[in-house]
């Protein structure tokens, strides 16, 4: 097996799947207020172009549910490599739509082109990083908590050291303390026959279960993916001529304003993310809808989607522009990484696959019923629409404030502990850093006290 740099090497090449929903988000938003895509699908309205922007996220819905059973059958690494097949299928269908059913079955720098190449060349440039990913990870190891569900221990042994800062060393102790922590996990899962399904949904667990689906529910809600699939109608509709520049600056800070997050999401943690996110974006939010609704006037073109538009008020549309900007801004560095983080944190290891699975699939019900319902809001109701989500960001701050505890620097047993006897909510803005039971087990294997020998062998 040729040697990749570490684990992290490995997560930032997988993350490559993550940015194939940044792919289709550019790509579709991208072409909407091109002439050249609206004359040749006719100038698609209301319904009919939530139909072509929702596509995706009903495809994702599907593949969420299923990624579960199909990560335990043939791994993680295959169903992902699967996925990118399937992905490139879909770009190319949908860059050879010759209309709008096969352009919506096809979805599962060009806007100068003066030619239909300036809306299909962009679907169908998204077939490049799925090829990537897709033999890329063919260099990539299986995951060991799979192998080890297969009996190929040595395997799982090998991995753990190939991951590990160990050189390789089966010997090490924390790589040693991880194969016993997998072991555990595996013998005692075949002991009690365990149905990670019912657990699902047992009075212990349904609980947590729905709070990773709420949180992932609450990150749709929040009106992100509007503001990013939506944001030329948004522009048009304040009054901005540039569109595409401004709409490519906003997809710029979506990117960088994620590497802070990177760096202080483990420090400040999980709770006061979600807390200033959704406060700040309601923020933003109420003020484009009150800007609109004092300085926009009713669009004097019929069968146009934007129905309400700002003229002559220079300074409203760029401050419209700035809160649109510090709303995704907002998103990225609070909400756009902690929801996916929180869900699996909030799970045990024994029901984290399904856990995630429903989580996601939660993500994407929500993406579709929001895609499909925004362009026909947008005709009727115009800048209430803001509004709405606003209030849907002060809903989500409530909620998180009263149900949702802190998981940073937490071990399971403590996640446990606290959603079985409870904490009180004023104690959660931070976790409390406790050794493992991973760094616990290590420190036993290296001062002697626990003895183990590898490949599954007895331990006492």
């Amino acid at each position: 097996m040729v040697r990749v740099l570490n684990v992290y090497t490995i997560s930032a090449f997988v993350a490559i799947g993550v940015a194939l929903i940044g792919f289709d988000i550019s790509s579709m938003s991208g072409v909407l207020g091109t002439h050249q895509y609206q004359d040749f699908y006719r100038n698609p309205l209301g319904i009919r172009q939530g139909l072509i922007t929702s596509a995706m996220a009903a495809g994702s819905f599907a593949g969420a549910l299923s990624a579960g059973a199909l990560g335990n059958r043939f791994s993680r690494k295959v169903t992902i490599q699967g996925g990118s097949v399937l992905w490139c299928i879909g770009s190319a269908v949908q860059s050879a739509s010759n209309g709008v059913p096969m352009l919506i079955f096809g979805r599962y720098g060009c806007s100068f082109m003066d030619s239909e190449a300036s809306f299909r060349l962009p679907w169908a440039i998204q077939a490049i990083p799925a090829v990537i990913l897709f033999v890329g990870l063919f260099w990539f190891p299986y995951s060991p908590r799979w192998l080890a569900s297969k009996d190929r221990w040595e395997e799982v042994l090998c991995v753990l050291a190939y991951l590990r800062k160990s050189n390789n060393d089966i010997n090490d102790p924390l790589v040693l303390a991880e194969y016993k922590e997998i072991e555990d996990q595996v013998r005692f899962e075949r002991e009690v026959r365990a149905q990670p399904i019912r657990e699902l949904f047992s009075p212990k667990m349904r609980k947590r279960v729905f709070l990773g689906m709420a949180v992932q529910t609450w990150s749709q809600l929040t009106g992100m993916n509007v503001m990013m699939y939506y944001i030329v109608y948004i522009l048009q509709s304040a009054g901005i001529t540039s569109v595409l520049l401004a709409s490519a600056i906003q997809y710029v800070i979506n990117v960088i304003m994620t590497i802070p997050a990177i760096l202080w999401v483990d420090k400040y943690g999980r709770r006061p993310a979600l807390l200033l996110g959704a406060l700040s974006m309601a923020l933003w939010l109420y003020l484009i809808g009150g800007l609109l609704m004092q300085y926009g006037q009713p669009n004097p073109v019929t069968n146009q989607l934007i129905t309400w538009l700002i003229m002559d008020h220079p300074a409203v549309s760029g401050a419209i522009l700035a809160c649109s900007y510090l709303t995704v801004g907002s998103f990225a560095v609070t909400w756009a990484p902690v929801s996916w983080i929180y869900q699996t944190e909030v799970v045990p290891l024994r029901i984290r696959v399904r856990s995630v699975s429903l989580s996601t699939a939660s993500n994407w019900a929500f993406n579709y019923m929001l895609a499909l319902a925004v362009p026909p809001l947008l005709r009727s109701i115009s800048w209430r629409l803001f509004f709405i989500f606003a209030s849907l960001n002060v809903m989500a701050f409530i909620h998180i404030w009263f149900a949702a505890p802190e998981t940073k620097q937490r071990t399971l047993e403590e996640i446990d502990e606290i959603f079985e006897h409870g904490e009180p909510f004023w104690k959660s803005f931070t976790g409390t850093k406790a050794p493992s039971r991973l760094e616990q087990l290590a420190k036993d294997i290296e001062t002697g006290k626990l003895k183990i020998g590898p490949m599954a062998q007895s331990f006492d």
